[in-house]
């Protein structure tokens, strides 16, 4: 199919092929950006240049340290220049790199460790408790630790073990980078959230990478030099895979070690950040910043939001503060986002309430896609309706490998020739998805489906209202009713009674939470709400 008669002698060659790999991003820019700044982190500056280099010293090290191709390399590191450097030095090497979560316990690090066969960890010294706390847990064998310490941030080395930076100091800054010879050779092994049960390993690809990073700068419309401010943790979906796009554009990083809104708003005034992801809990700590956190600045913060679908308060609340955001979806399987909520420029005429209502929206398949719709129970798209649900089904170069060491799990995440999300949602006549649930966060009132989506972007319009998360309490009556948790804003006070008859006035009565706690939400290191621990306490009530 799709050949012609005679093609003779037009095979594929070195001249006409090269297997996709973000690491060729780092490569050109070396060359043609070296001189500009690619790393800032405190008073540290490194140019391309510099960059390239001490990604050439870390291959280089690896591989007389004894990692070969197809061995895998650990992090534990928050988001600092060595764990940007790791993402271009380790799979330089020929190795995986795999990110681990710094806020996981001891025994998942282990299992973490133990499942993805890592012979190395690179960790920060102000994590090396967890880290020796996590290989003492282990059986078999177990990888050596090099330590990152942090002058900027005052951390000092232990001395316990192999620093980072001697470590560098052994390699070979000009040597020769082992790129994939199959664009399809692993690059990355993520663990998922494993909130139920054990976290999968979850592998990306060269190509899938590199795709995404192509991709990205199409619906960010991003152009040269950009100024990226690290908040998305680099352990997170590879950060999005934003360190590996940066060098494509001669982008600048800015890391940030502890995500607080002073030091966001510092390095937008400082380092003229112009973009980053972030969830919307990152969204909620700036608008409700106190005022002697906050700074001025003279331009437009491009901003990427995802990992829960953002309240229409929030989104109305951001933009006039200087923020200019874009709801993106995707998951841990799909190398961070694959939509977009991409702005038509009819919706600038609506009304400022109904414009963040649509900005809310899931929104549609980024360029590296093919198909991302809303299937039935039985694999068939759902009619185009804003109201029939289904599970949001995805296929295109953005997709994981699978899950390693599970065939079993990934013969099921791939059934009938897509990627099954667990996502909940239905699709607007023009095509935008909207989410609205994780099928295990849905709640059956009385036989009735209720949103928990829905609940919390209700009560999120209340003025004293900071974060909120809803879920399932049991009820002998209807089976399950849904139970507010909600954080207040700092000095605002409300009662149960309140928000149940705030809610009350804008849903449906059997929508309304029945029961209206108010506490700290237990979160993820990327700021998602962890509804798994707030359903448990639901349950005792």
């Amino acid at each position: 199919m799709g050949w012609m008669a005679d093609e003779t002698g037009l095979e594929r060659n070195a001249a006409n092929f090269v297997p996709l790999t973000p690491l060729s991003h780092l490569a050109r820019a070396a060359d043609i950006f070296a001189g500009h700044t690619a790393m800032v982190y405190g008073g540290t500056r490194r140019t391309y240049a510099e960059y390239r280099d001490r990604v050439s010293r870390l291959a280089s090290a690896l591989s007389l340290r004894g990692i070969r191709p197809g061995d895998v390399v650990a992090t534990l590191l928050p988001n600092i220049p060595a764990q940007a450097e790791a993402h271009f030095g380790v799979p330089a090497a020929g190795a995986v790199l795999n990110t681990i979560n710094t806020r996981l316990d001891t025994d998942t690090v282990a299992y973490i460790l133990g499942h993805g066969g890592a012979k190395l960890l690179i960790a920060d010294t102000a994590l090396l408790p967890l880290a020796e706390a996590a290989l003492a847990a282990m059986e078999g064998p177990k990888p050596d630790i090099v330590e990152v310490a942090d002058a900027e941030a005052g951390i000092a080395a232990s001395g316990r073990y192999a620093e980072y930076e001697m470590l560098l100091a052994s390699g070979d800054p000009k040597a020769r980078w082992k790129m994939p010879e199959d664009e399809w050779e692993s690059l990355a092994l993520n663990y998922t959230s494993g909130t139920t049960g054990r976290p999968k390993g979850v592998v990306y690809h060269h190509r899938g990478a590199y795709l995404m990073t192509m991709g990205t700068v199409v619906s960010w419309r991003l152009v040269l030099h950009p100024v990226y401010l690290t908040i998305v943790p680099l352990f997170h979906c590879n950060g999005w895979c934003h360190a590996w796009l940066m060098p494509l554009i001669g982008g600048t990083v800015v890391c940030c070690r502890d995500i607080t809104a002073k030091n966001i708003y510092d390095a937008i005034a400082n380092e003229g950040v112009t973009h980053f992801g972030g969830a919307p809990i990152v969204l909620n700590a700036l608008i409700n910043a106190k005022p002697a956190d906050r700074r001025a600045f003279d331009h437009v913060v491009e901003v990427f939001t995802a990992g829960a679908p953002p309240p229409a308060a929030t989104l109305a609340a951001i933009e006039p503060l200087g923020f200019h955001v874009t709801q993106v979806y995707g998951l841990t399987e799909t190398y961070g986002h694959v939509t977009e909520c991409l702005w038509r420029a009819e919706w600038n005429a609506r009304p400022e309430k109904e414009r963040a209502a649509i900005k809310a929206r899931t929104g549609v398949p980024m360029p590296m896609m093919e198909d991302i719709v809303v299937h039935d129970d039985q694999g068939r798209p759902v009619p185009r309706d804003s109201a029939t649900v289904g599970e949001i089904a995805i296929r295109g170069n953005s997709v994981m490998k699978g899950y390693y060491r599970n065939p079993e799990a990934t013969a099921e995440a791939f059934r009938g020739g897509f990627f099954r999300s667990g996502d909940i949602a239905f699709q607007h006549e023009d095509g935008y998805i909207k989410i609205t649930d994780r099928a295990k966060d849905i709640i059956i009132s009385g036989g009735e489906n209720v949103s928990s989506v829905e609940v919390e972007g209700a009560l999120m319009h209340h003025p004293a209202v900071s974060l909120c998360a809803v879920v399932a309490k049991p009820d002998e009556k209807w089976g399950e009713v849904p139970c507010a948790f909600v954080e207040l804003k700092e000095g605002a006070e409300a009662d149960e009674a309140e928000l149940i008859a705030f809610a009350r006035a804008r849903l449906a009565g059997f929508k309304t939470p029945k029961k209206v706690v108010f506490c700290e939400l237990p979160k993820t290191s990327t700021g998602k709400i962890q509804k798994f621990e707030l359903r448990a306490q639901a349950k005792t009530m």
